[in-house]
């Protein structure tokens, strides 16, 4: 057999016989190569032992043409439709902008405004589900109660978006903001911070310099309100909890509060309202996982539209595995060559 009648064959072989022999002959460094290095790699060993690289490529043939000769088992047609990765346009179906509708509020968005009246309320809904809208119904409440609202989210940039949101709402001269370097407008009835400001405030407050707007406080949303499980800022969120004046109420708004059980009991065992959860986990925008190539190809990540239930029932897409071989290939071989 002539070098590239060699080359031919072992290029011909599946890749799992090709990985097999190049570790039996090169030895199980070699695998961390790409196809092409790897038959290289094989030829320079058949230079000095030609008759053992000829014996492992007539044995793996000889493997392949046995599994090529047993049976396919064929599912019934019902089974194989079923089981059938979904393609790449029914992936995409349906994204896009929805036609516009007349808005009406969910049940469990009528349920936080109608239990804030009463107490203190914890919404933990999925991400897209619609917590803004209260946070904004439960503000234009209190205003008109002629209160002060404070709304607190862990970073300045969220914060700096709230205060543009709520000025197109309810108009610039009532919206102010007040981060560790922005102070606009802070008499305005309607107060955007961070979270360490408005602790900050309160200590104050607790240590006898009185701000007048805490009088007038109404009503206190801590967004992204799973930061009090943060290690390092928790504690922020707890003493603003525990600070809090008691004629305010508190809305924590969170999609990813692990305990919010607990955390009501919580806060009810320290305030002086009931504290109300609502919770669900319905998602109002699904999420979908696609896989997209360096190469531009796009395809989804699991053989389902949906996201997977669970991490142990998620099965990749074949197309997805495929595109993921060939990527692990081609930076090995990069790497390799580099």
């Amino acid at each position: 057999m002539t070098r590239n009648d060699l080359e031919r064959a072992l290029a011909e072989l599946p890749f799992r016989l090709l990985r097999r022999l190049a570790r039996s002959t090169v030895g199980p460094h070699i695998l961390r190569s790409g196809k092409r290095r790897m038959i290289h790699a094989i030829l320079a060993v058949s230079e000095t032992n030609p008759e053992r690289i000829d014996a492992a490529i007539r044995t793996a043939r000889a493997e392949q043409q046995a599994i090529e000769a047993v049976p396919a088992i064929v599912p019934d047609a019902d089974a194989a439709q079923k089981n059938k990765p979904v393609d790449l346009g029914t992936f995409l179906e349906g994204l896009g902008v929805p036609e516009p509708k007349p808005f009406v509020p969910d049940p469990w968005q009528l349920e936080a405004l109608d239990a804030l009246l009463q107490g203190d309320v914890i919404v933990s809904v999925p991400t897209g589900s619609g917590k803004t809208y209260v946070a904004v119904e439960a503000t234009r409440r209190a205003m008109m109660e002629d209160r002060t609202v404070v709304y607190t989210s862990p970073l300045k940039a969220l914060s700096n978006t709230k205060f543009t949101e709520f000025k197109k709402i309810f108009g610039p001269e009532s919206v102010g903001i007040l981060t560790g370097d922005r102070r606009d407008n802070p008499q305005a009835p309607i107060l955007i911070m961070t979270t360490e400001i408005l602790r900050n405030l309160l200590y104050d407050a607790a240590g006898g310099e009185i701000d007048l707007r805490l009088d007038t406080l109404g009503l206190v949303i801590l967004d992204e309100s799973q930061f009090l499980a943060d290690p390092e800022r928790g504690v922020v969120w707890e003493e603003t909890i525990i600070f809090c004046p008691s004629q305010a109420r508190l809305l924590l708004l969170s999609a990813s509060i692990g305990n919010p059980q607990e955390l009501a009991a919580w806060l009810t065992s320290i305030r002086p309202y009931p504290c109300h959860l609502v919770r669900h986990q319905h998602r109002s925008v699904p999420l979908r996982a696609g896989y997209l190539h360096p190469s531009g190809k796009l395809t989804p990540l699991f053989r389902t539209v949906s996201m997977p239930p669970s991490p142990s029932q998620a099965v990749l897409h074949p197309e997805a595995k495929r595109l993921f071989t060939q990527y692990e290939e081609d930076t090995l071989h990069t790497r390799r060559s580099g």
